[in-house]
């Protein structure tokens, strides 16, 4: 298997591993009395995900040796994107669900800004590719990722802004 393939096999296993964890919260939640907010934009986060490692898969060449620092750095974000998933609990989704009456959560990387995990993603969609020297995909799916983040952001600003006050 090349570094490619194992790369593209992680980053697919990890998101579906993701996606089933937060399919439970968000179930859990729901059925807690939280509120989901712009459910339509989520098939449209899914879309963007699927095809940046489709992008990687069918034009990237197979055999291209990664860069070892990009490829340590991405390794690093992972560590991160797990403190922000450990750090919210049973509130971590990949959908914007809230819970009007509850604090808002300040721990782990929390405290120091609003939306850790879009940083993380925003960082892992330009610097995976960047580690297989894919320059093209990296620029286009972080301008992707940055008109999905500017809408999903305000609509998650507004419903947090109530739990803020």
């Amino acid at each position: 298997m090349t570094w490619l393939y194992g790369a593209l096999l992680f980053v697919a296993a990890q998101r579906s591993a993701e996606l089933l964890h937060a399919r439970a919260n968000e179930r859990r939640a729901l059925a807690s009395g939280a509120i989901e907010i712009a459910p339509g934009q989520h098939p449209w986060i899914v879309a963007l995900h699927t095809s940046w490692l489709l992008a990687m898969l069918l034009f990237v060449p197979p055999g291209r040796a990664p860069d070892g620092a990009f490829l340590a750095l991405y390794a690093l974000l992972q560590l991160a994107r797990l403190w922000t998933i450990a750090s919210l609990g049973p509130y971590w989704t990949t959908r914007v669900i809230t819970f009007p009456e509850r604090p808002l959560v300040r721990r782990g990387p929390y405290r120091f800004m609003r939306h850790p995990n879009y940083a993380i993603v925003a960082c892992e969609i330009a610097i995976l590719p960047l580690a297989f020297g894919a320059w093209r995909i990296a620029a286009l799916f972080t301008a992707l990722n940055a008109i999905a983040l500017f809408a999903r952001i305000r609509v998650e600003n507004r419903a947090l802004d109530e739990r803020r006050r």
